[in-house]
């Protein structure tokens, strides 16, 4: 999940018209949302082809965060819709993966409890400073949403070999650890900027 998306050229988000591309591929992920649902779901989760699709539409839906982030940080695409609408489409689609892995009993769920909770916290937290600016992501920050998206790819896919099991296991692990970190570490610089009412800089990432 990124920060507010700036507009280089300095005019406000009320200036821009929401139909544009970033806001376009924000709707697109949206739309990947339910569909990744079915896809999960079908057979009762034991469907291995469609849970290949679902494990590449979510790789491929998280790549459009990056994209509409990159094109509208070049364009100054920057749009109300694109601040509101952004960010929750990242929580539906880490949402609806983590949850039906959990229920479906692939994933355990007090992992998808750490994980929904931090990037719903980030989210609110983003919003409750977001007079005073915007947070820059950290390569923590990168890196956990790096880790996190493989980590719930591999668990969506089903693959017969030997060492997956572990393998995912491992590199969930390691996106917990991550998203406990950073989510700590996003707090502390949030509460300091709230403190200090100096306005940041606005660096348009996932954090």
């Amino acid at each position: 999940m990124r920060p507010v998306r700036p507009d280089p050229a300095g005019a406000p988000a009320t200036s821009v018209h929401p139909l544009n591309l970033p806001n376009a591929l924000t709707v697109l992920r949206v739309v990947c949302v339910p569909v990744i649902g079915y896809l999960l779901w079908v057979d009762g989760g034991a469907n291995g082809a469609a849970r290949d699709a679902a494990a590449l539409l979510f790789v491929a839906a998280s790549l459009t965060d990056l994209a509409d982030g990159a094109i509208a940080r070049r364009y100054g695409l920057v749009t109300t819709f694109g601040k509101i609408a952004d960010p929750i489409a990242d929580k539906a689609l880490t949402g609806v993966a983590l949850i039906g892995l959990s229920l479906l009993g692939d994933l355990a769920w007090w992992v998808t409890a750490v994980i929904l909770v931090r990037e719903v916290g980030v989210t609110l937290l983003r919003f409750w400073v977001i007079q005073h600016g915007v947070i820059p992501a950290s390569r923590g920050g990168k890196a956990k949403t790096l880790v996190q998206t493989v980590a719930i790819a591999m668990y969506l896919a089903d693959l017969p070999w030997v060492w997956w099991d572990v393998s995912k296991a491992v590199v969930m692990g390691v996106a917990v650890v991550l998203t406990v970190v950073t989510g700590i570490d996003y707090l502390v610089r949030a509460w300091r900027l709230r403190l200090s009412g100096t306005p940041a800089t606005q660096v348009g990432d996932r954090a």
